[in-house]
């Protein structure tokens, strides 16, 4: 069998842009998480609990850094209970990797808040790990992981 160089150089392009096609894919579900994690750092500012709530898997496991699990309604109940408010949240040194419908994010939380009872101040200094799943079209976050620092 004899193979000429067009016939051999059409597999190759094929090749080629498939593999280009992925790697933009995955830039455009990076740009997405990123967009839903800043949404979410938002959402918790301001006491949103309609944006938790779209942002957040009906599956959701929200760990705190002193051990506490919370369900998807536990966590939004709590996050805006009204019982303190930030008066500062960062999300810094933000790392995204997407594998197939997972994006796993890992960020540097420093924050500030006040009980609103007291006016107490308090802050946090936290390294955070998210998982967010492709669910249908949208990003979700499945689960939330916190480790002082």
């Amino acid at each position: 069998m004899n193979i000429n160089r067009r016939e051999l150089a059409l597999p190759i392009l094929a090749v080629g842009i498939l593999g280009v096609v992925p790697a933009a894919l995955a830039g455009a579900d990076e740009d997405a998480v990123k967009k839903n994690v800043e949404a979410f750092r938002t959402a918790q500012f301001v006491s949103d609990a309609k944006g938790l709530e779209a942002l957040c898997a009906p599956e959701l496991s929200y760990s705190h850094s002193d051990g506490r699990v919370e369900d998807k309604a536990t966590f939004v109940t709590n996050a805006t209970d009204g019982k303190s408010k930030f008066l500062s949240l960062a999300y810094d040194d933000l790392s995204i990797r997407v594998v197939g419908p997972a994006a796993i994010v890992r960020f540097h939380w420093r924050g500030e808040s006040e009980a609103v009872a007291d006016g107490k101040k308090s802050s946090t200094n936290l390294h955070i790990l998210m998982n967010w799943q492709k669910q249908g079209a949208d990003w979700r976050l499945l689960s939330r992981g916190s480790t002082k620092l």
